[in-house]
């Protein structure tokens, strides 16, 4: 025992520096790996401030009944239970629907031909055309587009009504009747995003090797053959990006229809955004308008999750048949 005391004893001056050096390193490593989190830190606490609480305090707000002049009172569940018997927001969201079944399928197809004219080599000042075909898009969300498709489609004075006047064609009514009112609404959309989506589907486009289109072609096929079992295929992935971000956006519209019909008429196109914003604003019903911010936020986190899983089914079912 004594000579391993003494073993020991004689071993640890030359273990000790072997421990601090080692100490120094992993200080060293720790110091150098906490630069970057530092100058990153700034992002992560801006997007704590101003995400991650405001979601936070909503979902709080939810469960409460708060008119901003007094306490939040406590009413649990109460907020969801009337929001599931208010025919108001369910006609927003059904709003919603009918104007993506009116606009997106037309628009993505539109900016499908398009991408594809824009992406042939027979088409000459192709960066002059992509640039006015995505204008529109940097102007959209402004008031002055909305009061621009307001003054075409008057019924008395619109210079729609009166290009089909000089058709011998009655005035429609755009703004004035349910239906047209939706359909005008989908026209300033689709006019909108047109350009966007365009865009898009030019990225993918380019991304396709053109050895492929090639290979059909020297086998026989035609252009449109090509573009059906070649190019589509190949697109898809951009395809269902581009509907996804239509299905978000169809569901979030809120300047266009406040601007161009302020939701009417008869409610044909308020939006659950319009009606979110009118009960916290006009009506100050706070936890209310929350709650209906979180079952808007659930129902479009189903529709983008079933696309999906639709899709990815479809694909998965494709390849087994090959």
């Amino acid at each position: 025992m004594a000579v391993l005391d003494q073993s020991s004893d004689s071993m640890s001056p030359a273990v000790r520096p072997t421990r601090t050096a080692g100490r120094l390193s992993l200080r060293r490593r720790a110091t150098r790996a906490g630069w970057p989190l530092l100058f990153v830190a700034p992002f992560f606490v801006l997007f704590a401030l101003f995400s991650l609480y405001p979601l936070g305090f909503s979902l709080w707000l939810s469960f409460r009944d708060w008119s901003l002049n007094g306490p939040a009172r406590w009413i649990g569940l109460a907020n969801y239970r009337a929001l599931f018997h208010d025919s108001l927001f369910w006609q927003s969201m059904l709003n919603c629907a009918l104007l993506f079944l009116v606009y997106v399928p037309l628009m993505t197809l539109l900016a499908l031909v398009l991408a594809v004219l824009l992406n042939s080599r027979y088409v000459r000042l192709q960066g002059l055309w992509r640039t006015l075909l995505f204008l529109p898009y940097i102007m959209s969300g402004t008031v002055a587009a909305a009061f621009t498709f307001q003054l075409m489609l008057d019924r008395n004075a619109g210079y729609a009504n009166k290009f089909l006047g000089f058709l011998g064609v009655s005035p429609v009514p755009w703004l004035d009747s349910t239906w047209w009112a939706r359909i005008s609404l989908g026209l300033l959309v689709m006019w909108a995003w047109l350009g966007y989506n365009m865009l898009i589907m030019l990225a993918g486009l380019q991304a396709i090797p053109p050895e492929l289109a090639e290979a059909a072609r020297v086998d026989g096929a035609g252009p449109i053959r090509i573009f059906a079992r070649v190019t589509v295929p190949l697109l898809r992935p951009v395809i269902v990006f581009s509907v996804t971000l239509s299905i978000i956006g169809t569901f979030s519209l809120f300047t266009e229809p406040l601007l161009l019909t302020n939701g009417g008429p008869a409610n044909a196109t308020t939006t659950p955004v319009l009606q979110i914003w009118q009960n916290t604003f006009s009506f100050l019903r706070v936890g209310y308008s929350a709650a209906m911010s979180w079952i808007y936020f659930a129902v479009i986190v189903v529709l983008a999750l079933t696309q999906y899983v639709l899709v990815s089914r479809r694909d998965r079912y494709l390849e087994a048949r090959r």
